[in-house]
């Protein structure tokens, strides 16, 4: 797996990605569809480092991390997201595993991220790469499963 920056030129292929997944994007934010002026929103920000993921050549998922949350100064992955098309292949663990790899090359103890309450099989996944819940939280008015991962014992 490798990993690219998302850049202005790279967000049409960051809009078909995210769109591919509308079932998640209503379960987001209500809306099926994403504009390519919130992806740009989403993904060219100074805050987060932003990646497409790209597998023997072909575009498969983004990605976006976060490397120090100034409210709890750990690490986060804000979104993980397969092209509907690369879904139930294993790309999703592949990518995170990989990705896992660079955030201990940083040497960060461990890594966090937030499901929303009401998404069963996100809890699954990342449940079986290792993630503990840790504590609830509130996010757009809705309640979001914290979860967190050790890197270092």
């Amino acid at each position: 797996m490798d990993f690219e920056s998302i850049t202005e030129e790279s967000l049409g292929i960051v809009l078909d990605i995210v769109n591919s997944n509308s079932s998640y994007n209503v379960f987001e934010n209500g809306d099926p569809l994403r504009t390519i002026q919130e992806i740009s929103i989403d993904f060219l920000n100074p805050s987060t480092d932003s990646y497409l993921i790209k597998h023997e050549g072909k575009y498969i998922g983004v990605l976006d991390f976060l490397k120090n949350n100034p409210k709890d100064n750990h690490p986060w992955l804000g979104l993980l997201m397969i092209h509907r098309d690369y879904h139930s292949m294993g790309y999703g663990k592949k990518a995170y595993l990989s990705f896992e790899e660079k955030i201990i090359q940083q040497k960060l103890n461990n890594v966090r991220l937030g499901v929303l309450e009401s998404n069963k099989n996100a809890k699954e996944f990342w449940g079986a790469l290792g993630f503990e819940f840790y504590d609830n939280s509130e996010w757009c008015g809705r309640v979001v499963s914290c979860y967190e991962k050790q890197l270092f014992h």
